[in-house]
């Protein structure tokens, strides 16, 4: 029995896509930060989606995905009513949420879903959220509105400046850490996005949490695959993480190990496109 998609939404058409699908199983229990592991179809490959919200009443989980390759342009082949083969989940460990006044929580990207979720959980126990989200133009931006609806601010940073702060987000950040007091930073995106955002908060000496997003295959500690340093230290993503100091990952190590795969995924998704007569996006 596979898992059932109810709601399917383009965000950036072509590129972003939320998905909504029934996991009874898994909805009641999953929390911010955790994910899944999802896989589309028999002989593909197993690929994590971090958790953007979930309805445990309805018995659904949210995810939103980039279209960057061959098993994402597989998922958004699949329609409503379609199903998905395989989820696992929720597995790593969930966000520390307590209540400690104020926190910034920064997306960039795909991750802003991933931090919709997080901010939500920060926001639910009495926290004042600040938002950050940036894009390259206002058309790529994800989620303002709902992060909206719990958010004290939103502040936004495009490329192009055709919305908000033009420029990046750490800009946006390190203005705002320069005349506010805040307990905590939580940055989801890019590797380079969030090592900048750590660079930016260790000069205020802001406790800065990121969410690393590894190779990974199986996402129980068996494979290693998502193994990242941590403060000198080997840890694995699926299961001390994917949340660490950001002031001790090893985020040029974990770009190299990013880029391990990249000719294969590339002629892989290649061949996708050429068989399925779909241009390749950039």
């Amino acid at each position: 029995m596979g898992f059932k998609i109810v709601k399917k939404r383009v965000l950036i058409p072509g590129r972003v896509t939320e998905v909504v699908f029934l996991a009874p199983d898994i909805a009641p229990t999953a929390k911010p930060g955790n994910f899944v592991i999802i896989r589309v179809r028999e002989n593909g490959e197993r690929i994590p989606l971090t958790i953007a919200d979930k309805n445990p009443e309805q018995g659904t989980i949210t995810i939103v995905y980039l279209v960057v390759g061959t098993t994402t342009a597989l998922l958004d082949l699949l329609q409503e009513g379609d199903e998905i083969l395989d989820v696992c989940g929720p597995l790593g460990k969930p966000t520390k949420i307590e209540k400690k006044g104020e926190v910034v929580c920064i997306g960039g990207g795909t991750g802003i879903a991933a931090m919709h979720h997080i901010a939500k959980g920060h926001a639910e126990v009495g926290n004042k959220v600040i938002s950050i989200i940036g894009a390259r133009t206002k058309d790529f931006l994800l989620f303002e509105e709902e992060l909206a609806k719990f958010s004290a601010e939103v502040l936004v940073a495009t490329n192009d400046g055709s919305k908000g702060h033009k420029g990046l987000v750490t800009e946006v950040l390190d203005s705002y850490l320069a005349n506010h007091t805040v307990q905590e930073v939580v940055a989801v995106g890019p590797v380079v996005m969030m090592k900048a955002v750590a660079e930016v908060t260790k000069k205020y000496n802001v406790f800065t949490t990121v969410s690393l997003n590894p190779i990974m295959v199986d996402g129980i500690g068996m494979c290693g695959a998502c193994r990242v340093s941590v403060d000198g230290q080997v840890k694995f993503a699926c299961v001390d993480g994917p949340e660490f100091d950001a002031h001790k990952v090893d985020f040029d190590e974990l770009m190299h190990r990013l880029n391990s795969y990249k000719q294969q995924e590339e002629l892989s998704y290649k061949q996708f496109c050429e068989c399925h007569g779909k241009e390749k996006k950039n």
